[in-house]
């Protein structure tokens, strides 16, 4: 029997789809602000770089959030739970997000250690906020529509980091630093109405009887469930290739980009209007054309082209050493690069999704994609040394030569995930 092609019409068509869309605002509204955009703030009040560069840090708690998302799986928010689970947390993050920023607002550096004190409550609510729009996304929505969801999701969340960033910057020339972040904290009203409209999707876990049986199933099982459902070998050899294959991405989003922006150069206007608000909207096209190749194609398949596409525009940087301060260049890198930067990301979020047990949504998949960036996490102390050990040329072609691991875990796990894409693909 011939099975219908998926509609990728109907899969952005979805109610859950434009949901996402201000999910993702939501999520990449505090990112920059307590990370470049404070530094900002920071560095006009006089503190110094190495204290800069620490409070900056906050955005690490990100990294951890798998640490306790165990409690949005199994336990509600007192006060919230009429909503459901998912919508509860997912609000009450919000509110301790606006609330953090607006502490933030009237704190102001010059009182540092409580205005640190709101920075971290920021990132710690923006982290679980995180947790619960990843659960939320999984939940509502089945595997062959993951990438439309995915695609709304970091529209609103590249919009978002628009606001945070470029235009937070461009109004704290004109007001004061403070009125900027309650501008930020108002702009939470969006996604917060949003929670509040939006469907609970339909999952129900049964409460554990006991606090012993409580951690046995929010710590011990998401963990056990993987392993048993994958087998041990295929398990670990999956978990190395998402260690693995983004790579070659992260080693161009660190720290190592500004200085070879202005070692090529180029002033800071010219990199911050094209690598990031023109950037931007070409990593938003790539992201819509990710999702649509998802909701064609499946995850599996569309992962293996994009990991490769993203790797390999690493060798466009060696266009611009050879052509430095020249405009026209770094404007086809950037395209090029964010391009495929987009196109990479609904493939990955929807191959995450798919490994994910919906009894364990919000632990599976908060390890998972801390496992993806973890590898950006440890480059960021290393890319430097590396960069100038060898100069830039030969770093972009080690970037693109350490996609070689990944390419070939992903042709010998091909035979266990191709399937998953068949019959996601061919449901309709």
């Amino acid at each position: 029997m011939k099975t219908s092609r998926p509609s990728v019409w109907k899969s952005f068509a979805q109610p859950a789809a434009w949901t996402m869309l201000l999910f993702g605002f939501s999520s990449g509204l505090p990112f920059l602000l307590v990370a470049g955009t404070l530094a900002y703030w920071l560095k006009e009040n006089g503190i110094v770089l190495k204290d800069i560069t620490m409070i900056a840090s906050a955005g690490m708690t990100y990294a951890l959030k798998f640490l306790w998302a165990p409690l949005l799986d199994h336990w509600r928010i007192p006060g919230f739970s009429r909503l459901g689970r998912r919508r509860g947390w997912l609000l009450f993050a919000q509110l301790g997000v606006a609330a953090g920023l607006l502490a933030m607002a009237f704190l102001t550096p010059t009182q540092l250690i409580p205005f640190v004190a709101a920075t971290l409550v920021v990132a710690f609510f923006g982290a679980t906020q995180d947790i619960a729009v990843d659960a939320y996304r999984i939940e509502i929505a089945p595997i062959e529509a993951q990438g439309a969801l995915v695609a709304t999701y970091s529209l609103g969340y590249r919009i978002a980091l628009i606001l945070a960033g470029a235009l937070a910057l461009i109004l704290a020339d004109h007001i004061a630093w403070s009125w900027v972040y309650m501008v930020m904290a108002i702009a939470m009203g969006l996604p917060i109405a949003a929670t509040l409209a939006a469907r609970e999707p339909d999952v129900r876990l049964v409460a554990p009887r006991g606090w012993r049986a409580a951690m046995r199933e929010s710590v011990i099982d998401p963990f056990a469930d993987f392993f048993r459902r994958y087998g041990w070998h295929i398990a670990v050899v999956t978990l190395l290739f998402i260690l693995l294959f983004k790579i070659p991405e992260q080693a161009t989003i660190g720290g190592v980009m500004s200085p070879f922006y202005r070692d090529m150069g180029f002033s800071k206007t010219e990199i911050g209007s094209i690598t990031k608000i023109y950037g931007i909207w070409i990593g938003i096209v790539g992201v819509f054309l990710g999702g649509a190749a998802v909701a064609r194609w499946g995850a599996w398949r569309s992962l293996g082209v994009t990991v490769v596409l993203c790797g390999c525009s690493n060798l466009l940087y060696l266009a611009l050493i050879a052509h430095p301060g020249n405009l026209l260049v770094l404007t086809m890198v950037i395209s090029g690069e964010n391009l495929t930067l987009g196109m990479l990301g609904p493939p990955t979020v929807a191959f995450l999704s798919s490994l994910v047990n919906r009894e364990h949504t919000a632990t599976q998949y908060a390890l998972l994609s801390s496992m993806v960036n973890l590898p950006g996490k440890v480059l960021g102390f290393f890319a430097g040394g590396i960069a100038a050990a060898t100069g830039y040329g030969q770093y972009f072609v080690i970037t693109v030569l350490s996609i070689i691991p990944a390419t070939l875990l992903f042709f010998y796990l091909w035979p266990r995930f191709r399937h998953a894409d068949a019959s996601s693909v061919g449901a309709e």
